[in-house]
């Protein structure tokens, strides 16, 4: 059950998601189709678009240019970060469960945002320093998957580290730098 403002600057998406999951569930029970309902919490691993608006992507994007890590209010709301493959995983397994109604899925280790900075400037090696900011409207403080029933009934929990993951992501990014770099210079001749 889920517990969010029908009209507040975030509920288009939050609504949309009920709407989703009602409608798969009609399906289910009115047309007996085999669904299965995934609630995936906070998603990263390579290839993460670079200006899509995730702590980690712009945290390691402004990091590797030298730029201010964009932090709002204090950076004490919390976030769950999981690896793609663990979340792949996690959604394999229940595409094989009888399992119609929803599972979250997700790393339930909060990290603070102010923490995911510093993890992210430790790995990058960046001196940038952070631009603290008003906390945007209907921003949540908290966010951190229960998935005790993921554990339970299909036996799955993620494994991957965010230091590991910021690790293996590295060189990733640094070619997306690279090749911005690259596109840019050709623009200027």
């Amino acid at each position: 059950m889920g517990n969010v403002n029908p009209v507040g600057p975030r509920s288009v998406y939050d609504e949309a998601k009920r709407f989703s999951e009602a409608a798969v569930m009609a399906y289910n029970k009115s047309h007996k189709v085999n669904t299965h309902l995934v609630r995936i919490f906070n998603t990263y691993g390579p290839r993460l678009q670079s200006n899509d608006g995730r702590v980690i992507s712009n945290f390691m994007m402004q990091a590797l240019r030298g730029e201010p890590l964009t932090v709002y209010g204090l950076g004490s709301q919390t976030r769950s970060f999981c690896f793609v493959s663990d979340l792949v995983e996690g959604i394999m397994r229940l595409s094989r469960s009888d399992e119609a109604l929803p599972v979250n899925t997700g790393k339930p280790i909060e990290w603070t945002i102010i923490e995911c900075a510093r993890e992210v400037l430790s790995v990058t090696g960046s001196k940038a320093v952070t631009d603290f900011r008003d906390v945007p409207t209907g921003d949540p403080t908290r966010r951190r998957p229960d998935i005790t029933k993921a554990k339970r009934i299909l036996d799955w929990e993620p494994r991957i580290t965010l230091f590991e993951w910021l690790e293996r992501s590295l060189s990733f990014f640094r070619d997306h730098i690279a090749t911005e770099q690259s596109k840019a210079e050709i623009a200027e001749q």
